[in-house]
């Protein structure tokens, strides 16, 4: 079997990195060929390179280097340069992860190839087409061949919309990832950062319906200001488009910590020691979840809509007053409950995909 990966964000090269493990785990001798394309999507070392280099995954067969800009510039570029990469490689299928720009361009690349494509994380709903990694789901899911759902409620939204062949529940990858994280993490790092284990809220603030948005994104970091003066330090790993469009030297001084990007290995290490976690990134409402850790998402809707109804995560918006609220909220009670999976979702792609496309 021949399968080429596109991958561009860091959150993919995570996903990546479980499926890799899952390959060298496999005990068959059948051939395997696996090209792994780089988009560029995410291109500075502490998004991109650092991941590769500590999640033990070979470097990309080919890295396109297409960088940032505007949504149909970046996807533009990308299919453009996508093309002549699935044309030269002729795979078996096309494997792509989420709902970034760089899964849209590699399935339009390959749908108008031919060439089959599998979507993990299919059928992830917001039920917000503002939202651009809504049209990217959507449109990637209209072309997939075999859908691999994290859950029963994503299965049922490929459902509702006519999609019914090749949809199958195998979990999340991401809980795979964190489970291999879990063995190995480092040490020292929250008294590198001049945190205490347990008594601090780790944010996280990139995605672009908050940061492009003046009005929301001066209410989201207002919201981080409350809860530190309220007593609990704010830990801030700062995303590129985060440090271009806030004043973080201002929020530095409003008791607001802020830091470069962590890798994923120190988020882990982060996020399993704070008290609660701020955040608008999907993959960190999920880690919270597993890990037992409060979450507060600030955004109007989520895709993990299961992990709201466990109560294990709020949504609260870009609301100051309601990000403090629930950050210093207490803790609920109980264990969070078994979501999204065993761990063993990357080995039940592996699986499907030979199944499938083997020659």
């Amino acid at each position: 079997m021949h399968l080429v990966t596109v991958i561009g964000a860091r959150p993919q090269f995570v996903k990546a990195s479980a499926f890799a493990a899952a390959v060298r785990a496999e005990d068959d001798d059948r051939p395997f060929r696996h090209d792994l394309v780089h988009t560029g999507q995410h291109y500075d070392d502490a998004m991109s390179g650092v991941f590769f280099r500590e999640l033990g995954i070979d470097a990309p067969a080919i890295d396109l280097g297409v960088g940032s800009g505007g949504h149909g510039e970046q996807t533009g570029e990308m299919l453009k340069r996508l093309e002549p990469v699935l044309i030269d490689r002729a795979p078996d299928a096309l494997l792509v992860y989420g709902d970034t720009n760089s899964t849209l361009a590699a399935a339009l690349a390959a749908a108008k190839l031919d060439v089959p494509i599998a979507h993990v994380e299919a059928g992830l709903r917001s039920h917000r087409r503002a939202m651009p990694e809504e049209i990217n789901r959507v449109v990637t899911d209209r072309l997939s061949t075999l859908l691999f759902c994290p859950s029963e409620a994503a299965a049922e939204n490929c459902a509702r919309e006519g999609i019914t062949e090749g949809v199958e529940v195998i979990g999340d990858v991401m809980r795979d990832a964190l489970d291999l994280q879990l063995r190995s993490l480092p040490t020292g790092v929250h008294e590198e950062l001049g945190v205490q284990p347990g008594a601090y809220a780790l944010a996280t603030l990139h995605r672009a319906e908050n940061t492009d948005d003046p009005v929301r994104l001066a209410a989201a970091l207002d919201g981080l200001v409350r809860v530190a003066a309220a007593g609990l330090p704010v830990l801030l790993p700062a995303h590129p488009r985060t440090r271009a469009l806030a004043d973080l030297d201002e929020l530095s001084r409003r008791g607001v910590l802020v830091v470069g990007p962590q890798s994923f290995a120190r988020m882990v290490a982060l996020e399993a020691e704070a008290r609660v976690i701020l955040t608008d990134s999907g993959g960190v409402q999920k880690e919270a979840l597993w890990l037992g850790v409060p979450c507060v998402t600030l955004r109007d809707e989520t895709e993990w809509i299961e992990t709201v109804e466990s109560g294990w995560n709020q949504l609260v918006g870009a609301d100051a007053q309601a990000i403090e609220a629930a950050a210093l909220a207490e803790r609920p009670a109980g264990d969070p409950p078994p979501l999204y999976g065993d761990g063993g979702a990357s080995a039940r792609v592996l699986r499907s995909l030979r199944r499938t496309f083997e020659r």
